[in-house]
Order: structure tokens, then C-alpha cells, then sequence
């Protein structure tokens, strides 16, 4: 496993998203590892992870911190409520290393199963909302609109994860307003993708310059879903100097 250490390129923000099963694989081997070069190859400045944390216990991080510290060149942002979670509701966020987090904070989501989704600002003004929602559509809806109600008419943010809907545009109600959906393309089963459950929505007033999924080997092994990625023009470097200081809500 190679480390990743290049620099911010002069381009758009590469935002990413992949539900990493708790890095169990479709061969049934639970490898951080593969998981970790998986990540590498996006080449992205923010990855918001789903299920990056087991569902037992005090729910431990399905890839170890050191792991990440020694194999990439991101960092984790704090958003665990305890020291063994990597995220909250398995909901976590990377940013690359040098990256300046203004904010970070949680968001409860209402439906019949517990759901969080975590809100990170960095320092050049862009908010990043990792979310994996709900199995019900009802929930789906509800949570959506819970998210957009928090926001309310935020400049510069993205929602973006694991949403969990087959449908095109049926249960985006919530983010019709203020926001654009993008379907990079199918996500789901990794090994012969027929939905694209993976999705990313930007406000009105930042530009998608291009988008799509992560389809290498790794990727179609490491998880049951694919990455997705997206480059989002913000008029604004994403990477600076990375703090782990701040904890206030959006």
C-alpha cells in the first residue's frame, strides 16, 4: 500500500463519498487497506465516509486512525463523540492533510432508525454535509428536509453520501429550493451497479465541473458500494492549514 502525498493542484475542489461497509469486502475480508488505497486513488480534497464505523459497543472505527495517518494524506475530522469512533452514526469526514476546518457539527435526523449526519465548514467558506440516510422513503424525506431546514439559505454547501434512493428525482423534495442534484452515476451492488444511490447536491451558486464513480478494481471488491466524486468550483483553494480546534454548530 502506497501513500498518497501530492499537492493542491490548481483546480476545482475534488468533494468524494463512499460507503465503506465497515471495510468489508465483497470477497468477505474486512481489509482497511484496500479500503485506504481505494481512498488514495480518488484524489480528492474532502471524502465523507458512510459506515466507517462498526455498529457494536461504543461503535470503534472500522479503519484504524493510524492507518489513515501512516498510509494517506488526509485527516480526520473530529466529529466522534467518544475517542475510538472515527465519525458519528458512522458518518465521517477526510480532509486532506493542510486543509483549514473552520466548524464542524452534528445533525440529528429523524426517522425509525437512528441517523446523524455531520456538517464540516472549512476555512474557505464551503460546508460539506456527509449523510447516509434512511432504508424508508418517508424517513428519507424527513431527514432531507431536517438537513435543508439547518442549512437554511447557507451559501456554498453540498450534501453528499450515501442517500439510499432508487428513484431519479422522487423524495428529493426538500432540496428542490435551494439546491441542484447530481447523479455521478450507479453506485450500487459494486459488483454489477444498477443504482445510483450515491448522490451529491450544491447550492445554486457553486458550478459542478465534472463528476463520477470510482470503478477500478479495488473499488469493485473493497465494498458494496462505489465511490463517487465530484469537482466543485468555489472560487477558493480548499487546502490551507488544517485545525482540529473548532466544534460549534453550523
Amino acid at each position: 500500500m502506497e501513500q498518497m502525498s501530492s499537492p493542491f493542484k490548481d483546480r476545482p475542489c475534488r468533494i468524494a463519498s463512499y460507503n465503506i461497509r465497515k471495510a468489508h469486502g465483497l470477497d468477505g475480508r474486512r481489509d482497511p487497506g484496500r479500503v485506504l488505497d481505494v481512498l488514495n486513488d480518488l484524489d480528492a480534497d474532502v471524502i465523507a465516509l458512510q459506515e466507517a464505523d462498526n455498529r457494536l459497543g461504543e461503535r470503534p472505527a472500522a479503519l484504524p486512525r493510524d492507518m489513515i495517518d501512516r498510509h494517506t494524506d488526509f485527516d480526520v475530522v473530529p466529529t466522534a463523540v467518544n475517542d475510538v469512533s472515527l465519525g458519528w452514526h458512522g458518518n465521517a469526514v477526510l480532509v486532506r492533510r493542510g486543509t483549514q476546518v473552520a466548524v464542524t457539527s452534528r445533525i440529528t435526523l429523524p426517522g425509525l432508525e437512528p441517523r446523524g449526519a455531520v456538517a464540516v465548514k472549512l476555512a474557505n467558506e464551503l460546508t460539506v454535509v456527509g449523510v447516509h440516510l434512511g432504508l424508508l422513503r418517508s424517513s428519507r424525506r424527513r431527514q432531507l428536509a431536517t438537513i435543508a431546514a439547518r442549512l437554511g439559505n447557507m451559501a456554498r454547501a453540498i450534501v453528499i453520501g450515501d442517500m439510499n434512493e432508487w428513484a431519479q428525482t422522487r423524495g428529493f423534495e426538500a432540496l428542490a429550493e435551494d439546491f441542484t442534484l447530481h447523479s455521478p452515476g450507479r453506485t450500487f451492488h459494486a459488483a454489477r451497479p444498477i443504482a445510483a444511490l450515491d448522490r451529491v447536491a450544491l447550492t445554486h451558486d457553486l458550478t459542478l465541473h465534472d463528476a463520477g464513480v470510482e470503478e477500478g478494481v479495488l473499488a469493485k471488491r473493497a465494498s458494496d458500494h462505489l465511490p463517487i466524486w465530484a469537482d466543485v468550483g468555489v472560487n477558493a483553494p480548499c487546502k490551507s492549514v488544517f485545525s482540529k480546534e473548532a466544534e460549534t454548530p453550523v
